[in-house]
């Protein structure tokens, strides 16, 4: 039977909301946010006790320090002081999260810095070296720069799929400033999930058929109908015959959760 997590990323405003509450009811993993891009401490604490209640598995999404551009600005931050940021941002929710009795048990990057990640070795070594002390598990793209690292550091990279964005002839994600990038409707949403996880890709913003092999799905948590693409993404694996569950250790899941 194939088996898939299904990952959002959430807790990106000044309180927990009831979008957010609605999408951890579905998904297998939170990526929360950790104050740099979005979210606070409060906020925080309230997604992983959330979490916890839910047995979802917990990560800290690591950005660059840019609330004012969403950390989907491309900065030239350097990779020593970059080092120093992610693990100011996995320290906090760590510490949010234990006061709730929920562990971290991933890291993932955001935005500009997930794809330099991809792409440019040095940060890449500096994410491994500052994070591998604390978390066995990296979630990434399915091919690029943080790989190698990771392994060596001994750590898992868990490739990441998105069936809510486009993506060009190479592999990589379509720039969401260009027509297409980002996928709205629930059931289009669902139908790429599933040819993510059984057929190994998706067509290409341009028509192209794109190998994509992934460990988990993403559903973006601030697009307003991802409650729906959510319950449209699972229902649709699960019809398929495709096994949804976290691809990392969480609290035990609750008696007569999915």
């Amino acid at each position: 039977m194939p088996v898939v997590d299904l990952n959002a990323d959430l807790a990106e405003g000044e309180a927990l909301t009831a979008r957010d509450l609605a999408v951890l009811d579905v998904v297998t993993s939170a990526s929360v946010a950790c104050g740099f891009h979005a979210g606070n401490r409060r906020t925080m604490r309230a997604a992983a006790a959330a979490c916890r209640e839910r047995g979802v598995a917990l990560g800290a999404h690591v950005a660059y320090r840019d609330r004012h551009g969403f950390g989907r600005r491309d900065l030239d931050v350097p990779a020593g002081r970059l080092a120093e940021d992610v693990l100011e941002q996995w320290a906090a929710l760590a510490a949010e999260a234990a006061a709730v009795g929920a562990p971290v048990t991933y890291v993932k990057a955001h935005g500009a810095l997930y794809h330099r990640l991809a792409t440019d070795p040095e940060a890449a070594d500096a994410f491994v070296a500052a994070l591998a002390p604390h978390v066995g598990l990296v979630v990434g793209p399915p091919a690029g720069a943080l790989h190698l690292p990771a392994r060596a550091a001994g750590l898992r990279v868990v490739a990441e799929g998105f069936p809510d964005r486009a993506y060009e002839d190479d592999g990589g994600l379509t720039p969401r400033d260009r027509p297409g990038a980002v996928v709205a409707d629930g059931a289009e949403v669902a139908r790429r999930a599933r040819s993510l996880v059984l057929r190994g890709g998706v067509p290409s913003v341009h028509g192209r058929w794109t190998d994509v092999v992934v460990d988990t799905l993403c559903i973006h948590g601030d697009a307003p109908g991802a409650p729906g693409a959510a319950r449209a993404v699972r229902l649709a694996l699960e019809e398929a015959g495709v096994e949804v569950r976290p691809f990392a250790p969480g609290p035990e899941r609750p008696a007569g959760r999915p």
